[in-house]
């Protein structure tokens, strides 16, 4: 079964220098029908202007992928870390006990796009930690590459929780599929572009729940980038 969940249907917050769609609840947007889908807590797909962002906040307890769409995003933390991610880069920060941090549009004249995904870990009260991966295009091109996952596998980062993490860019003719093992299900979300996911239509934002599916197979696609989620 595939639902469908619209990217005009999601939680919408404006300040100004932000501008963010909420797939799941988020701070002042509550609902009940979507508080997550299995581990997964949070998708805000943020966009921020030149020069601002989030200033030093604290979080516990969850695992923080950041996937840069356009332009760069400057994150420094209270481990010790700071650096720039643009697209391509995976970032994954594990709050564990405890973790301080801020992100911020690296540039002064151009906004920054991005995707903050929260996974709920399967461990609490560990030393919080951070990693982070570039994925070139080609390595997304045509076909589903792991970027993250709870070993590690083929170089994607490491996340404490039994969730892998699959980006794709397809265009024209391009396919690509991803089977589904026996009860676990899948997270669909369409970072831009338009594609087809088991013959349903998804357009740039909008996400979708497959349970009770044997695979999910991506087709017709125009200009589209692709985040996968596997499921427990």
């Amino acid at each position: 079964m595939i639902t469908i969940r619209k990217s005009t249907d999601r939680g919408h917050a404006r300040h100004g220098w932000l501008d963010s769609w909420h797939t799941f609840s988020f701070a002042e947007y509550h609902d009940p029908a979507h508080m997550g889908f299995g581990a997964l807590r949070v998708i805000n797909d943020d966009t921020v202007a030149p020069a601002q962002g989030f200033g030093t906040h604290g979080h516990r307890n969850m695992e923080i992928i950041s996937y840069v769409l356009e332009g760069a995003l400057a994150h420094k933390d209270s481990i010790g870390n700071g650096s720039v991610i643009r697209p391509g880069d995976v970032q994954r920060m594990s709050a564990g006990s405890g973790v301080r941090h801020s992100e911020f549009n690296a540039s002064q004249t151009e906004p920054v796009h991005f995707l903050q995904i929260w996974v709920e870990p399967n461990v609490t009260g560990i030393a919080p930690d951070y990693e982070e991966k570039h994925f070139a295009p080609n390595e997304k091109r045509g076909r589903l590459r792991l970027v993250a996952s709870p070993d590690g596998a083929g170089g994607s980062v490491t996340l404490h929780q039994d969730v892998r993490l699959y980006a794709v860019l397809l265009d024209g003719a391009e396919t690509a599929s991803q089977a589904l093992a026996p009860e676990r299900r899948a997270y669909v979300h369409v970072a831009r572009g338009e594609v087809n996911v088991n013959g349903q239509r998804l357009e740039s934002g909008d996400g979708a729940r497959i349970t009770g599916e044997d695979r999910v197979t991506f087709h017709h696609a125009s200009n589209a980038e692709i985040l996968l989620f596997d499921l427990a």
